[in-house]
C-alpha cells in the first residue's frame, strides 16, 4: 500500500490559500485517478481524523489522505495511518506548499530535513524518521518582499496574476505525484 498525504489545513477560510497546496494537489490527483480507476470519494474518517479516500491501481492499493488536525499536527494522522497500515515510511508520499520554491516549480525528494515547514516537521516527529518521499510545490512571489511575514504570506489566497501559474504547478505536481505512485 502506497500512502499519499497532502498537507494544509481544514476548513473554508483556508481553502485556496497556498499553504494548501498539498490538498490541492491531491484533490486533483484523485480526480485525474478517478478517470481510469475506482477510487472512492472523499470520507471523513473519525480514526484517523483526516479525509481519505483510496482505490487499487496496478493491483497496488493506494490512499489518499488530507489530515484534518490543522498544519502542525499533520503527523498525528499519518503516525496513525501508518500504525493502522502497518506501513513503513518509505511507503510515503508527502505534497506540501513549499516557500522557498518560485511559484511554479516543484522539487521531489527524499530523506530530507523539513526545512522549517512545520507540517512536515510534525510527520518527522510522529513516525521517527525523514525518509520518506516529499512532492515540494512552489509557493513564493517573485518579489521576495511579498513575504515579509511568512505566516500572513502562506495563509493568503494565490493573487489574481498567480492563480493560472498556481493552476498548472498544481496539476504538473499532481502528475509527479502519480509517477511516484507508478513506481512501487
Amino acid at each position: 500500500m502506497k500512502l499519499i498525504v497532502g498537507l494544509g489545513n481544514p476548513g473554508k477560510l483556508y481553502a485556496k490559500t497556498r499553504h494548501n497546496a498539498g490538498f490541492m494537489v491531491l484533490d486533483k490527483l484523485r480526480e485525474e485517478l478517478k478517470k481510469e480507476y475506482n477510487i472512492s470519494d472523499w470520507e471523513l474518517s473519525k480514526k484517523f481524523n483526516a479525509e481519505v479516500c483510496g482505490g487499487t491501481i496496478n493491483n497496488n492499493k493506494i490512499l489518499l489522505v488530507k489530515p484534518m488536525t490543522f498544519m502542525n499536527d499533520s503527523g498525528q494522522a499519518v503516525q496513525l495511518i501508518a500504525h493502522f497500515y502497518k506501513l513503513t515510511p518509505t511507503d510515503l508520499i508527502v505534497v506540501h506548499d513549499d516557500k522557498d520554491i518560485k511559484l511554479g516549480e516543484i522539487k521531489i525528494q527524499t530523506d530530507r530535513s523539513s526545512a522549517g515547514h512545520n507540517g512536515v516537521q510534525s510527520i518527522i516527529d510522529h513516525i521517527g524518521t525523514q525518509n520518506f518521499a516529499r512532492v515540494r510545490v512552489g509557493v513564493a512571489p517573485e518579489n521576495p518582499k511579498k513575504m515579509s511575514d511568512t505566516a500572513k504570506f502562506v495563509l493568503n489566497r494565490f493573487g489574481l496574476f498567480e492563480r493560472k501559474k498556481a493552476e498548472e504547478v498544481i496539476s504538473r505536481a499532481a502528475q509527479e505525484t502519480l509517477k511516484l505512485i507508478y513506481k512501487f
